[in-house]
């Protein structure tokens, strides 16, 4: 399936341009790419492990990717939870933590970190195989210790969420 994406400038205007997945974009234009922390009842996050076909192979991260054409935020993260973990996640229990805009050569974006509630037990995750290699519940202390071991993805947020405190949104 190809997918297309709405672009964006920095201030986070649409542009009236979309671009194919893999089509180089200029230095001024960004897509969406969203990051959906699950977070239990018993303070634990459902981490996913990439597959080993993917860039940086079997690092722990939290589910995301990025939004179709079309898509709002809070949608891209609903969808990509539900495709790569098989699950759905309450959207009234989602929470904007806040966004960021990163640079990577041809292919900008703006990040929107999202932070859901759940208590959805490991036999009902579903992963996709092409994008997950395994799921796992863990504690803020567990994913310090995947990250200082090098086995752990952190972007935007990663800190703060560990740490308890806010986001700063861009």
């Amino acid at each position: 399936m190809v997918e297309y994406w709405d672009l964006y400038d920095k201030n986070r205007t649409k542009l009236s341009k979309v671009i194919k997945r893999g089509d180089k974009l200029n230095d001024d234009e960004y897509h969406l790419v969203v990051n959906a922390w699950i977070k239990n009842d018993k303070d634990e996050f459902l981490i996913t492990q990439r597959a080993a076909n993917k860039t940086n192979p079997l690092l722990w991260e939290t589910t995301g990717g990025s939004a179709l054409l079309g898509e709002s935020s809070m949608e891209a993260a609903l969808r990509e939870v539900k495709e790569e973990l098989g699950i759905d996640v309450d959207p009234k229990t989602g929470t904007f933590l806040g966004s960021t805009l990163r640079y990577y050569p041809d292919c900008p974006d703006i990040l929107d970190v999202w932070l859901f509630e759940s208590n959805v037990s490991l036999e009902e995750v579903k992963i996709q195989e092409e994008e997950v290699n395994d799921a796992m519940w863990v504690s803020k202390e567990e994913i310090l210790e995947l990250y200082q071991k090098g086995k752990f993805d952190s972007n935007f947020g990663f800190q703060e969420l560990i740490e308890g405190t806010k986001l700063i949104k861009k």
